[in-house]
């Protein structure tokens, strides 16, 4: 099976237009700011923002957002 890989800057596009269609502009700072801290250092902030997370977790937060906007 080959995989394509997309560029890093085509998957930032990507994840800025779903925040941006899912948040407020003021919310939104606040995971750009963290993006670009920590030297670009993408690990150590993944870290920190979803310390405690599992994928079936952040899963369920987004299913109960979804169906808020709905």
């Amino acid at each position: 099976m080959n995989v394509k890989m997309q560029s890093e800057q085509e998957i930032m596009r990507k994840a800025m237009n779903i925040l941006w269609q899912t948040m407020e502009p003021s919310q939104l700072v606040e995971p750009i700011s963290l993006w670009f801290s920590d030297d670009g250092d993408y690990l150590k902030t993944r870290d920190r923002m979803f310390a405690g997370e599992t994928v079936a977790s952040l899963a369920k937060k987004i299913r109960a957002m979804q169906e808020q906007k709905s």
